[in-house]
């Protein structure tokens, strides 16, 4: 499997377990099944409200020896709510707590967005944080200041645009180690992947099969259907392979991380076993062909309000 490497010499297994939308009970099954079947990626999140079944899954599957704590990288990611520099610990630190583990690998902000400390999900205007109020170089800065003290090896961002990326790179010592964001054939990013790459910082794919699984409240009318696209389809035919497992390749071999989520024994393997497979230039040719600057994670639904809609979050 490829990886991803840091400049102080870690590596990061390109494809993870992504743990989004897995249900607490399913979830620790899914990563015990995973690091037993040869996963050393977790992606986690504490929004996701599923770290402690996480962790339970890791304390069970370090505890046994089977695999090491140090053989698992693994991320998590910050909320929204605790953008506060004097929030920004406490939360990585309940994190830490919830996963039963000692440091992380990687740590995000997970969005560029704050909202009051006492908010999960904002209903009103007044529930917000303006980046006037909360500037996305303090949250970094509190972020770095995480990776002093040993908390974490490395930190990044999620859902920040090359935009928000230069704004912050003219304030910071410090530029971001990992850019998370939704990456796939129908949304490719090509500029976004060429400034991460001119200004060392890696990506990581998210949504990586179209996310089909979200709830209908997240759906659009109409959403294109990334698992059935015909030329997908096509190519895993060529390869003997399904058209998860292309998605995930055509992500890999772009150099990028990619953390298709599942909490399904059958596809957990079957999604590691994309390595084993290489596409050729005529399927990367045919692939570009798709790009329609389609997000499925617009970011709308979750960050709207009457005076908040968000539209922008992307710079687009």
């Amino acid at each position: 499997m490829r990886t991803l490497k840091f400049k102080n010499g870690d590596q990061m297994p390109a494809v993870g377990l992504g743990t989004w939308k897995s249900k607490p009970k399913m979830v620790e099954n899914a990563v015990e099944h995973a690091l037993k079947n040869g996963y050393r990626h977790i992606d986690c999140a504490a929004i996701y409200g599923n770290e402690n079944e996480v962790g339970n899954a890791f304390k069970k599957v370090f505890d046994s020896g089977e695999v090491k704590r140090e053989e698992v990288w693994v991320t998590s990611k910050l909320w929204n709510n605790a953008h506060k520099k004097e929030d920004v610990i406490p939360a990585l630190k309940q994190t830490l707590k919830d996963l039963q583990l000692d440091y992380l690998d990687l740590y995000l902000m997970h969005w560029p967005v704050a909202f009051r400390p006492d908010v999960k999900f904002p209903e009103k205007d007044e529930e917000f944080l303006s980046l006037e109020e909360v500037p996305l170089s303090e949250t970094w800065e509190a972020m770095l200041e995480a990776k002093k003290q040993g908390l974490v090896k490395h930190v990044g961002v999620s859902n920040f645009s090359s935009t928000k990326l230069e704004n912050l790179r003219k304030e910071t010592t410090e530029m971001p180690e990992m850019n998370q964001v939704e990456l796939h054939p129908y949304l490719q990013q090509n500029d976004l992947l060429e400034y991460c790459s001119e200004h060392g910082i890696n990506l990581t794919a998210y949504s990586p099969l179209g996310s089909g699984d979200r709830t209908e409240e997240m759906k659009a009318d109409d959403e294109p259907v990334l698992l059935e696209n015909e030329v997908i389809q096509k190519i895993a035919k060529k390869h003997n392979a399904s058209p998860a497992q292309i998605l995930i390749k055509w992500a890999e071999l772009r150099g990028t991380a990619v953390i298709p989520k599942s909490t399904n024994e059958g596809r957990i393997e079957q999604n590691l076993q994309s390595v084993g497979y290489e596409l050729d230039k005529e399927d990367f040719e045919e692939i570009a062909k798709l790009d329609k600057h389609y997000r499925y994670v617009k970011g709308d639904k979750q960050f709207a309000t009457e005076g908040n809609s968000y539209e922008n979050i992307f710079d687009e």
